[in-house]
C-alpha cells in the first residue's frame, strides 16, 4: 500500500488539528495545566496546520 503526499499531508493535517482540539479543552478545564505544558505549544500546531493548508492548496 502506497501513500502520495499529498494523502500523508491530508492525515498530518487531521492529527494536528485534533492534537489543537486537545489543547484548547486541556486549557480550557485546566488553565495551571496549560501554564506548565508551555504558552508556544499551540502556536506551533497552528504554525503546521497553516503550512499545511498551503501546501494542499498550492500556495506554497
Amino acid at each position: 500500500m502506497q501513500l502520495d503526499v499529498e494523502d500523508l499531508l491530508k492525515i498530518v493535517l487531521l492529527l494536528v488539528v485534533v492534537w489543537l482540539i486537545v489543547e484548547i479543552v486541556t486549557g480550557v478545564l485546566g488553565f495551571a495545566l496549560g501554564l506548565v505544558a508551555g504558552p508556544l505549544k499551540g502556536v506551533i500546531g497552528i504554525v503546521i496546520v497553516v503550512l499545511i493548508v498551503l501546501w494542499l492548496t498550492d500556495n506554497l
